[in-house]
């Protein structure tokens, strides 16, 4: 045991110490906030270019009733489409909307010398069917203004009831927590696996591991390398969660309190009739976003999340570590890696497309339960409530798929780790694994 613990403590430290891990570590929330800023400014933004659309309506429903947008222009131009179409050879800037004669129903036609992008196309059919239901309405006796005032607005207050009473619930809070979830198992698990796995590779290809051989035993090395180096990853991700946690505080005290300066700012004249908490629950984003990030119970899924990060990691680097010492240079990993990451592909792509939204389902249920894709698919569960019962016999699963996965690694990796310059091939590994002791 004491020799395992210097191997983990050799395998740790040799880690944490290195400039790229320290930089990493504390870029990482920076960048990562970063970049969200920078998306939501840039959404916020919007396009800067302007889109012209020469209209030709040969019907005159529709002179000077296309309404411009911020990105669209639109000009009548009375002239024949024969002259319409020559300006567009001419100009590849401009689109040409041509409206013709076809007797009740409209039949546009756009022309351009380029290829329009979906959203150009989406806001000139929008702009059309707006003018045409004007008209419909009107033709049917209908004020189009009283119609369009008359707009009930409903939001649905979601709650779950516990043993502890009700509580607030967001389904899409648990969407965006879920979805985080699996990305960083997803991405931890082929981070951290492959560290463990190139690792071996050096040390093989070095010939170092013959003299560490000479000291301790194959299993000894193999565990020590795969929980030092596990360990290393849960430092980063704590590093991560805590740093990223004390910006998001800051940040979101300077946003609400913006909010709230705003909102008592613009209605001001109507205090009497309403207090200033209505308005940051009904008239603020912000505060919206902030108040579904509450109904999340973040102690919980962190620490099931830890569970499962380890758990999943362990699984992995010991298979990593047996593909490590079948091989001798990294080019050769990939006739092993893809059958063995591939229950974990699926799965991150069932998270998307299913789980997320079928969570109580049959294949959820089994996929958060096989210890080879619980990791993630349980992660993506979790938020929207899961029974005790299926928590406690996934965990206990994917510890025997833990253990199990580790026996079938060792006795691979005790053979694999002294062969040099030989192929290794499925039926060589189960040679190895059958061989005795």
């Amino acid at each position: 045991m004491s020799k395992i613990l210097l191997i983990i403590r050799r395998e740790y430290l040799s880690r944490v110490k290195k400039k790229s891990f320290l930089l990493m570590t504390f870029l990482v929330p920076l960048l990562i906030i970063g970049m969200y800023a920078l998306v939501i400014a840039l959404s916020v933004q919007g396009g800067d270019s302007v889109t012209r659309v020469k209209v030709i309506d040969e019907t005159g429903l529709f002179d000077n009733k296309l309404e411009d947008t911020e990105t669209i222009d639109f000009e009548p131009l009375p002239k024949p489409i024969a002259e319409g179409k020559k300006m567009v050879q001419t100009d590849p800037g401009i689109f040409l909307l041509y409206i013709p004669k076809s007797g009740e129903e409209v039949k546009p036609e756009l022309y351009s010398q380029k290829k329009a992008g979906l959203s150009v196309l989406g806001t000139i059919e929008n702009r059309i069917k707006d003018v045409l239901k004007a008209k419909m309405l009107q033709d049917a006796g209908i004020d189009p203004k009283t119609l369009e005032s008359i707009k009930p607005h409903v939001t649905i207050t979601a709650k779950e009831i516990t043993p502890e009473g009700e509580r607030d619930s967001n389904s899409a809070a648990a969407y965006g927590i879920g979805v985080a979830c699996a990305i960083l198992i997803y991405m931890s698990l082929f981070i951290y696996g492959a560290q463990v796995m190139r690792g071996v590779i050096e040390e093989k290809t070095s010939r170092i591991v013959e003299v560490v051989i000479s000291s301790v035993r194959p299993f000894q090395l193999m565990m020590g390398k795969i929980v030092g180096i596990g360990l290393v990853g849960l430092t980063q991700f704590l590093l991560w969660i805590i740093l990223s946690a004390s910006l998001m505080t800051l940040s979101t005290k300077f946003l609400v309190q913006d909010d709230i300066n705003k909102q008592t700012t613009e209605q001001s004249i109507s205090k009497e009739n309403a207090t200033i908490e209505r308005m940051q629950q009904e008239a603020s984003p912000t505060l919206g976003i902030i108040k579904a990030v509450q109904t999340i119970p973040f102690g919980y899924i962190l620490s099931i999340f830890l569970i499962y990060f380890l758990g999943g990691y362990l699984l992995y680097s010991a298979l990593f570590a047996a593909v490590g010492s079948a091989v001798d240079n990294e080019t050769e990993t990939q006739q092993f890696m893809f059958p063995m990451t591939l229950p974990l592909l699926f799965t991150y792509i069932m998270s998307f497309s299913f789980i997320i939204n079928n969570p109580d389902s049959s294949l959820s249920f089994w996929l958060s339960i096989i210890p080879l894709t619980s990791p993630i698919a349980m992660m993506v569960r979790l938020p929207f409530g899961v029974p005790v019962w299926e928590l406690a016999l996934s965990i206990a699963l994917l510890v025997g798929g833990f253990v199990l996965s580790t026996h079938l690694a060792a006795r691979v990796y005790r053979v694999g780790i002294l062969m040099y310059g030989k192929k290794s091939g499925y039926k060589e590994l189960i040679k190895w694994f059958r061989y005795k002791e």
